[in-house]
């Protein structure tokens, strides 16, 4: 090849350009030559291993030159990239296409010189063709780890519902089935990894974003959109599974990177609801039918820990540490380690341990459901009217521990939030309380 490049700018001194065009297109004949290569069956055996005939088998070029007329009388140059791994719904086994444009166009050929450009624009862009089909050769082979990517990612997130079910935390799970109906609708049945991509995730946005309502039953409705909160909840449960899929090699590109979401959605600002601290005593001294939901919420008050991370704490994950009891464990939702120290307070809503092993739950829950609707009938019997599951502990704890002087930071690390604009959101809260608490001032001049 060295010996090339000598030859080459050897014949043409003074054109450095042509000299270039014509070594890509001798890269792209050694390009397609590799290619023939790649696209011979191998020898096929019998159950002893003897060889048989030598087949050639023809497969359809996986990237094609195209041409686009333009106004001016050019055309311009890209490639059509086809993959089959898309499945419609109607089982319709399809291709789904992508496009590059080369930026490189053919001019009218009225002279030798225009035809002689041509020529050489149209190497370059066969030499562009021949590597993009070793790339996606490469990729299809598995080369780079990818034959994983081909796994089906509404199976993924599934999986992800049944874990997450299983933890406790049925609310995330009944998001994840409906992320799951959404993109079933949106795509069909089966989407491998190797699909999303930024392209993906943009059009899929814009279906959410004028996708109609449905009932808990997955039933669509008429006459409603999805909201933006909605939107944003079900864009988030994929971008989690794509990141997940990320970490554990199934996809060597995050495509999450490359889209900004929050530039096609607006949030809605959501409600926090949380308890006063008025508010936490008049429920201590109210009886509760299920005194362990009580006890595990005024920890949860008192601590901040979610509902799926006090289900699965154990005896033994309690240490102590300087004279101080803390919890270590691994966060359910973010599989985040986290150390967070408990109040005296707090430690006072532990249930007797009598004759728990360390590996005994601490606070054995019933399901999700039963538990809020208990803690749903423990605050009307208080006489308080506000909603309450049992996620308002973690955001009672998060606006106490602000509206006591806690600084921001220190709250986001005892939350385990990793992005302390999660927490502001509770700061704004605490501000909006301290400028009620200003406006209580009487008027003193009059």
């Amino acid at each position: 090849m060295i010996a090339g490049f000598s030859v080459v700018f050897a014949i043409f001194p003074t054109k450095p350009i042509i000299a270039r065009y014509l070594l890509l297109f001798c890269y792209s004949k050694i390009l397609r030559k590799q290619n023939k290569f790649a696209i011979f069956a191998v020898e096929a055996t019998n159950g002893k291993g003897l060889a048989k005939q030598k087949q050639t088998v023809k497969l359809k070029e996986p990237v094609r030159i195209r041409f686009k007329q333009l106004s001016n009388g050019n055309q311009s140059i890209y490639l059509e990239y086809y993959t089959g791994d898309v499945i419609r719904k109607e089982n319709y086994v399809g291709g789904k296409r992508k496009y590059e444009f080369l930026k490189l166009y053919l001019i009218p050929e009225r002279t030798r010189e225009d035809k002689a450009k041509n020529e050489v624009t149209l190497a370059l862009a066969k030499a562009i063709q021949s590597k993009r089909i070793v790339e996606v050769q490469n990729d299809a082979h598995g080369f780079q780890n990818t034959n994983k990517s081909r796994v089906n990612l509404l199976d993924y997130l599934e999986n992800i519902g049944k874990q997450s079910a299983e933890q406790g935390s049925r609310n995330y799970a009944r998001t994840v089935l409906n992320t799951v109906r959404a993109l079933k609708l949106f795509r069909g049945d089966y989407i491998a990894f190797r699909d999303v991509d930024k392209e993906f995730l943009s059009e899929f946005t814009d279906y959410l974003r004028q996708m109609p309502k449905a009932s808990k039953y997955g039933v669509l409705k008429t006459g409603g959109r999805l909201s933006a909160n909605s939107v944003v909840s079900y864009y988030g449960t994929l971008r989690t599974a794509i990141n997940r899929a990320y970490k554990e090699g199934i996809i060597t590109v995050n495509p999450t990177k490359e889209f900004d979401f929050a530039s096609k959605v607006r949030q809605e600002p959501s409600r926090r609801e949380y308890l006063t601290i008025d508010e936490l005593k008049t429920l201590i001294n109210t009886e509760c039918r299920h005194e362990i939901v009580k006890r595990a919420f005024l920890f949860s008050c008192l601590c901040g820990l979610r509902v799926s991370d006090i289900r699965k704490l154990k005896w033994c994950d309690l240490q102590r540490s300087g004279g101080r009891v803390r919890i270590e464990i691994t966060m359910q939702k973010t599989k985040e380690p986290l150390y967070l120290p408990i109040s005296d307070e707090a430690l006072k809503w532990l249930p007797e341990r009598g004759e728990a092993s360390d590996s005994d739950f601490i606070f054995p829950l019933t399901h999700e459901g039963t538990v809020n609707d208990t803690l749903q009938h423990w605050a009307k019997v208080a006489g308080i009217t506000k909603h309450i599951s049992f996620h308002v502990a973690r955001h009672t704890h998060a606006t106490m521990m602000l509206t006591l002087g806690a600084d921001l930071y220190t709250v986001s690390k005892l939350l385990g939030h990793k992005n302390i604009a999660t927490t502001q959101i509770y700061a704004k809260i605490v501000d909006k309380k301290k400028e009620e608490a200003i406006g209580l001032i009487p008027n003193l001049t009059e």
